[in-house]
């Protein structure tokens, strides 16, 4: 089953860990245990002065009570989607990436019931969507966007699902998921993990 070969995967993985000395933030990567697993989704809406419009994962920056930054990601998806904290079961990290606004985002990823109901917090969001797994794994419905981040160009994985674009930071941290868990081998040509903010390895 495949949620079996993520979680395996995931209890595996050795996240990398970078030296960035930055405000932190986490998002929550949900996948549900349906028969087709499902990743959970949201569009910032459009009133909101930062990433309005675009396709996103739950989450935000760390609050100082956050006991750690799991604790950010379940407290921010709880905000902004409704899902209660005790509904998600939490199977791993993948590492940090760096946002082009200067935080150093981790994700979290978790397993929820497919059946579980969300809601959309509509002073942030203006939808929730799902889209299989599986679509992911599809190399025709990968593209990739030029990107262009002080001075550099990168050339960066997309993936178009019928009326959304899921790009930028929240495809770098999906395509690394998906590099670590499902063996896809999408090329990450990426600014986000800002490779001289990472610790020297013994």
């Amino acid at each position: 089953m495949m949620l079996n070969l993520v979680e395996e995967r995931l209890q595996k993985h050795q996240p990398r860990t970078i030296d960035a000395q930055l405000p932190e933030a986490a998002v929550l990567v949900p996948i549900t245990n349906a028969s087709e697993p499902e990743l959970v989704f949201t569009r910032r809406a459009t009133h909101m002065t930062t990433h309005s419009g675009e396709v996103a994962f739950p989450g935000g920056k760390r609050d100082p009570s956050d006991r750690d930054l799991v604790h950010t990601a379940l407290r921010e998806s709880f905000e902004e989607i409704a899902l209660p904290p005790e509904a998600v079961r939490i199977i791993g990290q993948t590492g940090p990436v760096v946002s082009r606004f200067g935080l150093e985002v981790t994700p979290v990823i978790g397993i929820i019931e497919a059946d579980t109901p969300l809601r959309a917090n509509m002073a942030e969001l203006d939808r929730i969507f799902k889209v299989p797994l599986s679509y992911f794994l599809d190399k025709k419905n990968l593209t990739f966007n030029h990107w262009k981040m002080r001075n550099q160009d990168y050339m960066m994985p997309s993936f178009y699902y019928g009326e959304y674009l899921i790009w930028g930071l929240t495809a770098v941290v999906l395509v690394e998921f998906l590099n670590v868990t499902l063996d896809t081998d999408i090329p990450l040509n990426a600014p986000h993990f800002s490779s001289h903010h990472k610790k020297q390895q013994a």
